[in-house]
């Protein structure tokens, strides 16, 4: 796929085929196949599919999408909303997602920051557009499908499905570039206001030679899509249609139903972030469901418990695959099932090596290259990074120097190439006497009995000062004590590492994209 991108490139951009338009092309080819199957249970054949995806993109151009402009979707996980993605790439505009969980003022000020054009709403998302629309003013706001009923007092637009059935359902005339902007992604919020990332065209075209999802040749892939298709998810149904695989939706991320999915659709691509995961491990119905079909269980995005990945091994057999990326730069490395036995300083488990393309740097702060098994500051040079953070020139530059990006994560190599990831620089917990690696002590503490899920963040006092906190869902059965805790962590690691307070809860917070989320528990830690 590198070679054939670099031909294209050499060749013109009239020869280069965009990632929207391959989708589109594989889908057509084979009208009669299941392509996508919604959270109701309703099936979209690929002809189906494509013809409305296409017809939708001609209806978009006619209300002005064009290169230069920006679609941005308040959307779930919908048939609808994933046709409007392909439609607004192939009408040539750039795509934005504004994420679910995020306040009403804050997608507000996204929505005014890229510049939105249209902004398309579908049936999961209409509460949200309730609030939001009086914050905004976009020159065209349509529904994808019927909108709300008249009674709901909620006005949101026309329908523009509804508008598009005239329109020709074939591919429109519209010229794409390799260095035209293809989407605005936001970070998740983890560690502050989210920065737009954008991405072009013709870097996204090395996604579909990754080494991630199921080998069709063992026959269609069929991923079960429980996390939004605005992040990663969105990416691997992008990889799973232009296979000629099936997508299954579900509006949101439930253990049980998600195992129940597994079962009845025989699905045989699943993605996790961790806490998910261990979500799935814990869930009563984990030991009756029937994983048989599964091929590839991948996992990533934040920090992975090595006690857990062995009990996920021993549940699910040798179909975990471990994937490190970042919105900036696509995947970064792989751990293969076969590679997982494979364990760094700690028992930590690795995140792979790096895929071929992708050239990795272990740094010390002054930016100098560190030897072999020393932590230093990540950084990487792919055609897969970012073209920079939207209008924030000043962010880009300072992550990103002479072809390089330093991803803000902290890791080490082994004497193997393998990866390890520390933690992000901003989780780091600076304490007299040191510094702490949350996902260390997290680590750590999962061994625990008592223990079943835990976060451990920092907080300051008024004197600037940081002290490790963690919050913890017990065991069934079980209450462990700040003591008990504090005494277990000691002994291990050191007394630095040791919690100073202990938060006794029933489920950890997430963000959106399915993520502890520290700011959350940091808030409510102080007060």
């Amino acid at each position: 796929m590198v070679a054939n991108y670099k031909e294209e490139v050499a060749m013109g951009d009239a020869e280069f085929v965009s990632g929207p338009a391959l989708i589109l092309r594989s889908l057509a080819s084979a009208p009669d196949r299941r392509a996508v199957i919604g959270a109701d249970g309703t099936v979209i054949t690929s002809g189906d599919f494509a013809a409305a995806t296409y017809r939708l993109a001609h209806e978009l151009i006619a209300r002005g999408a064009a290169r230069g402009t920006t679609v941005t979707l308040l959307t779930g996980n919908t048939p609808e909303a994933l046709a409007a993605r392909y439609a607004a790439g192939l009408a040539g505009a750039r795509v934005v997602n504004l994420y679910d969980g995020m306040s009403a003022p804050v997608l507000a000020e996204i929505t005014a920051s890229v510049d939105t054009t249209i902004l398309l709403v579908d049936a999961e998302r209409y509460a949200s557009a309730a609030e939001l629309l009086p914050l905004i003013d976009v020159p065209t706001v349509l529904t994808l499908g019927p909108g709300p009923d008249a009674g709901s007092g909620t006005a949101v637009g026309e329908d523009v499905v509804a508008a598009s059935v005239r329109r020709p359902a074939e591919p429109p005339d519209v010229r794409i570039g390799p260095e035209d902007d293809l989407n605005i992604r936001h970070t998740g919020g983890t560690t502050g206001i989210p920065k737009g990332i954008l991405s072009l065209h013709g870097p996204y075209r090395h996604v579909f030679d990754a080494p991630i999802g199921s080998d069709p040749a063992d026959g269609p892939p069929r991923l079960l899509v429980a996390t939004p298709l605005a992040h990663l998810a969105g990416i691997l149904a992008d990889l799973t249609l232009r296979r000629g695989g099936t997508v299954v939706l579900q509006r949101s991320f439930d253990p049980g139903a998600v195992l129940a999915a597994v079962e009845r659709e025989r699905i045989t691509d699943l993605w996790v972030l961790p806490p998910l995961l261990h979500q799935l491990l814990d869930h009563p119905a984990i030991g009756r469901t029937d994983l048989s079909g599964l091929r590839q269980v991948l996992y990533g995005g934040s920090a992975s418990s090595p006690t857990r990945i062995r009990e996920a091994r021993k549940v699910f057999g040798p179909v975990l695959v471990g994937i490190y990326g970042m919105s900036e730069t696509q995947l970064i490395s792989v751990l293969t099932p076969r590679e997982h036995d494979r364990t760094g300083q700690g028992g930590q488990v690795s995140v792979g090596r790096p895929v071929p393309g992708v050239e990795v740097a272990i740094r010390s702060l002054d930016g100098t290259d560190l030897p072999t098994g020393e932590q230093g500051e990540i950084h990487l040079r792919s055609g897969t990074v970012m073209a920079g953070y939207w209008k924030r020139p000043d962010l880009t530059a300072a992550v990103l120097r002479d072809g390089w990006l330093n991803t803000g994560d902290v890791g080490y190599f082994d004497e193997d190439g393998y990866l390890y990831l520390s933690d992000r620089a901003k989780d780091l917990i600076i304490v007299v006497g040191g510094h702490v690696y949350p996902s260390e002590v997290e680590d750590l503490l999962l061994t625990h009995p008592a223990v079943a899920r835990c976060a451990v963040f920092g907080v300051r006092d008024d004197q600037e000062a940081e002290h490790v906190h963690v919050a913890v869902v017990p065991a069934p059965g079980q209450r462990p004590g700040l003591d008990e805790l504090r005494a277990f962590v000691t002994a291990r690691k050191g007394r630095i590492f040791a919690p100073e307070v202990l938060h006794l809860v029933d489920e950890i917070p997430l963000t959106p994209v399915g993520k502890p989320d520290k700011k959350r528990l940091r808030e409510a830690a102080t007060t």
